[in-house]
């Protein structure tokens, strides 16, 4: 046997349907795409809303990307840790507990406002200005990994 004597399965292969070749055939003239109307000129993009003002342009442009790998954090200033006892150690739960935080996750302590009251602050960042106030009021400042 060699190649050139090799065919399909006797019904495994169906004639393709010639349309459009006249209209003594069954599918001549119109070739199967009935009367008028877009569909039976040509093709339509996927996207085409028949005229109607399609999606991507009804939508507002969006300038610039989402960074997927951003860190977001929880802000706290300094003016607010004022709320706690002196002496006394400030970290996530505390904040959390006093409703200062609502979110679950990283906290950054900025330096808006002044320190009064030494404490010990436990947060994931601090902002330059944050961390020389808290000291400045005789506080400490620890980084939470």
């Amino acid at each position: 046997m060699k190649l050139h004597h090799l065919k399909p399965n006797p019904g495994s292969r169906k004639a393709k349907i010639r349309v459009g070749r006249g209209e003594g055939g069954r599918r001549g003239k119109t070739a199967g795409r009935g009367t008028k109307g877009s569909k039976a000129r040509g093709s339509i993009p996927a996207w085409f809303e028949g005229g109607q003002m399609p999606l991507y342009r009804r939508l507002p442009k969006l300038k610039g990307f989402k960074p997927l790998n951003k860190e977001y954090f929880a802000l706290v200033n300094v003016e607010k840790l004022n709320a706690f006892r002196k002496g006394s150690t400030v970290g996530p739960d505390e904040l959390r507990a006093r409703g200062l935080v609502k979110k679950r996750g990283r906290i950054k302590v900025l330096g808006e406002g002044e320190m009064k009251k030494e404490l010990t602050v436990q947060a994931h960042a601090f902002s330059v200005g944050a961390v020389e106030k808290i000291q400045a009021a005789g506080g400490t400042v620890e980084v939470i990994e």
